[in-house]
């Protein structure tokens, strides 16, 4: 796999540009280096071992990569989660800023009429990739979501920003037992993301990553109404480190968590896909068509698609970084502060971090 690799002081991040997806993601703390994104364990096999079929963003399937549309693509030809995850992306800008690194990548297709660019910035110092995501000109409205996936050896520990509720959709990812299974009810939806309904009965905690259960599920998160930046948390406990995804809530108001814990039995999965969450952070339903029509989120009050215009610029911003974590438990709350991000953890210690408070224009768009 050929990648295209962007650096700056203490951290380092490869594109693969035949899919657009983050093949690696490496943050140097001291003598350790944290990696806190998954790779498919099918990426270094031959081709001809794994099915026809695939869509190149299964085949390619590692770290982050945009969803536009998130799921189906039934208004406009494409594979699964849109071309900006399955076909290639050109580097057309690469500049130092004095303090790290600045990269463009276009996308070679357009979707829905419209030129996608995907900006990557590192900064010296900072643990964290900070990504913008633009669509130029277009014409009707596009779903989008990114995709970040992280894993865990031995499971881990969840904390959130405050979310409004967790709901399930119509039927699991894998209904079919001869196939996999599934954890969650559905369709289901709690106030309490630590009492979840489960498809056996009794509850299931959203924020504990349990490794003794092998299933295969998605839950919807949606933001509540709190005027900082979304955020997800996750304490990984054998790694020992806390990954952090952070969003501006008002572009991105849902996030997805895919639970892949051998939940699938079937080829590429082969019941191996263990320890992996997909933290979804998104503006759509599930399916394209699904989110430009009438759908549940909507009757909550939650955009689920981005209107796009000949001459516009619709741009939506996340960041994702890693830092050390000697507990097992993950940050009580997160503020962000013009160059810091502050983790209360529990106990009452804070803990800050380097971090570009503006770029998610939370309080400005």
């Amino acid at each position: 796999m050929e990648t295209i690799a962007i650096r700056a002081k203490g951290i380092s991040v490869a594109l693969d540009p035949a899919v657009g997806h983050l093949a690696d993601f490496t943050v140097e703390a001291g003598e350790r280096m944290l990696r806190p994104l998954h790779r498919a364990p099918w990426l270094d096999e031959p081709r001809e071992s794994l099915p026809e079929n695939l869509p190149d963003g299964v085949l390619r399937l590692s770290g982050d990569f945009l969803c536009a549309p998130f799921s189906r693509s039934d208004v406009e030809e494409a594979p699964l989660h849109g071309w900006p995850a399955n076909s290639p992306w050109d580097l057309i800008e690469s500049a130092s800023t004095g303090d790290g690194r600045r990269v463009v990548f276009r996308l070679r297709r357009k979707v829905m009429g419209a030129t996608v660019e995907k900006t990557l910035i590192l900064r010296d110092g900072h643990p964290f990739l900070y990504q913008e995501h633009a669509f130029i000109g277009g014409s009707g409205a596009i779903s989008v979501a990114h995709h970040a996936m992280t894993v865990m050896r031995e499971g881990g520990r969840l904390a959130f920003s405050p979310k409004r509720m967790a709901a399930t959709p119509g039927d699991p990812l894998e209904p079919d037992p001869a196939r996999g299974r599934f954890l969650l009810a559905y369709p289901a939806r709690s106030g309490d993301l630590s009492r979840f309904p489960a498809a056996a009965g009794g509850d299931v905690d959203l924020a504990d990553y349990r490794m003794d259960r092998r299933h295969e599920d998605f839950v919807t998160l949606v933001e509540a109404d709190h005027g900082g930046p979304g955020w997800t948390a996750v304490a990984r406990r054998a790694e020992r480190d806390l990954v952090l995804v952070l969003k501006n809530a008002a572009e991105l108001p849902v996030t997805m968590l895919w639970i892949s814990n051998g939940g699938r039995d079937y080829a590429p999965w082969n019941g191996r896909h263990r320890g992996v969450l997909g933290i979804e952070d998104g503006r759509t339903a599930i399916g394209h068509a699904a989110s430009l029509g009438d759908n549940w989120l909507k009757r909550e009050g939650v955009a689920t698609a981005f209107d796009l215009s000949p001459g516009g610029r619709v741009a939506f911003r996340q960041v994702i970084g890693v830092v050390p974590l000697e507990a097992e438990t993950p940050p009580l709350s997160i503020a962000m502060h013009p160059e810091r991000l502050s983790l209360e953890m529990p106990g009452g210690k804070a803990s800050n971090v380097p971090f570009d408070g503006g770029f998610l224009r939370v309080g400005t768009t």
